[in-house]
């Protein structure tokens, strides 16, 4: 898949546990785990938001596209 999931990576540099950050922006932690594994089909803008807002970090900063085409 292209678009690479890096929540772990902010999670981690912000010290906050992923149940935590599921309470906050209030979905549930398996709805978190999905994102999270990039097994997600799409993400509301509201909900990247409110993870962009608990993190304070920037879309960019969770979502990053890579080719599939490798030489």
């Amino acid at each position: 898949m292209p678009i690479i999931v890096n929540l772990d990576i902010m999670l981690a540099k912000r010290k906050m546990k992923s149940k935590e950050l599921a309470e906050i922006i209030g979905i549930t932690t398996a709805n978190l785990s999905i994102l999270k594994s990039g097994k997600a089909k799409a993400i509301r803008f509201s909900t990247l938001e409110a993870i962009c807002l608990a993190l304070e970090c920037q879309p960019a900063d969770i979502l990053e596209y890579t080719s599939e085409i490798e030489s």
